[in-house]
């Protein structure tokens, strides 16, 4: 791709994120998405690949349906109480039909459908920037509506975007589909506390991006693409490997690791709000996910490739990894000593 036309992309991305999350107007909101919008669907289709153009027609239609809806929503609610505030969202169908828009954008169940094959279908760092910073815009928008919306509802999309993140991640071989269904599962305890403690939700969203961006990098540093191909990495970077398993749990929540941090706090958030059935439940569903990262761990230490001789060929002992791979992987294990400050911020 140009460079010219990739510093266009970049700058149109990062513009649009910043209008919307700065915004108190809803037709500002609606501007930075769309720009958000147009920016991305270049990185994703910059290969001309039959699947990587599927997966923008795919990413447009259904961001251009969450935008429609989302802006009908703020005219229905000007409509009838005279407001365009962001945060000044009351009339109840406009709490709804806002709610099926955000769903949209972020990928929840069951507006999910579009979410892993275009994940699929776009390049590692692109696929990355789908998985964090462009589901940045409308959380900031769920979260400055988030007084307004129904905790039923929302409650009701966490419980079935953790169920099937965790459930539909099972029997999948390409760990870009891998990671956009634990995207999913994720998003559900985002979403599960959003009403609560809005911080936390927040915190738990920076956590999450961290995560995933040292696995992104990994696997783009080691041409990882499929289990098959995954058991191969040990023979290239083996420290990077090693570390790989550490940040595949990370993301799984296992304690002492940093991802074990955000769920140990909405879970505490749940039971001071007397909704100690949620917490057993979503806990119980992050199993699901815990399985497929064991297994994605599983294969790039443990597991060694068939005819393993022919294999030692790729072994390089003077391959460097990249200075910004390292600091996300140690912050992505590192950071759970943290938890006392956070506690006090949350």
């Amino acid at each position: 791709m140009n460079p010219q036309a990739t510093l266009a992309s970049v700058t149109s991305l990062i513009l649009g994120t910043i209008i919307t999350t700065s915004s108190n107007h809803w037709v500002m909101a609606w501007t930075g998405l769309e720009i958000n919008t147009l920016a991305i669907l270049p990185l994703i289709s910059k290969s001309h690949h039959p699947r990587a153009i599927e997966a923008a027609t795919k990413y447009f239609l259904a961001q251009a349906a969450a935008s429609t809806l989302l802006l009908f929503s703020s005219m229905t609610n000007a409509w009838f109480t005279g407001q365009w505030d962001i945060t000044q969202l009351t009339h109840p169908t406009s709490c709804l039909l806002l709610t099926t828009a955000i769903s949209i954008k972020l990928g929840l169940v069951p507006f999910h459908f579009w979410f892993p094959e275009v994940l699929q279908g776009s390049p590692l760092l692109t696929g990355l920037l789908l998985a964090t910073i462009m589901k940045l815009p409308p959380m900031t928008l769920l979260l400055l509506t988030s007084h307004s919306l129904n905790p039923l509802l929302l409650t009701f999309l966490a419980i079935a975007s953790a169920t099937l993140g965790g459930w539909a991640g099972l029997n999948q071989t390409q760990t870009r589909k891998i990671l956009a269904f634990s995207s999913i599962s994720h998003l559900g305890w985002m979403t599960v506390t959003i009403i609560y403690n809005p911080k936390l939700t927040l915190l738990t969203f920076y956590l999450y991006c961290l995560m995933p961006a040292a696995i992104f990098f990994t696997l783009k540093h080691c041409k990882i693409l499929k289990l098959a191909t995954m058991m191969t990495a040990w023979t290239k970077i083996p420290s990077l490997t090693a570390t790989l398993m550490l940040a595949l749990l990370s993301l799984a929540g296992l304690p002492p690791l940093t991802g074990f941090l955000p769920k140990w706090l909405i879970i505490q958030e749940l039971t001071k709000q007397e909704m100690a059935p949620i917490a057993t439940v979503i806990v119980l569903l992050s199993l699901l996910g815990l399985f497929f990262y064991l297994r994605l761990g599983y294969c790039a230490t443990i597991t060694l490739p068939p005819n393993s001789y022919n294999y030692m060929k790729l072994w390089q002992t003077n391959k460097s990894v990249n200075t910004t791979t390292t600091i996300l992987m140690a912050l992505t294990i590192t950071l759970l000593p943290l938890s006392p400050m956070t506690f006090t911020i949350t």
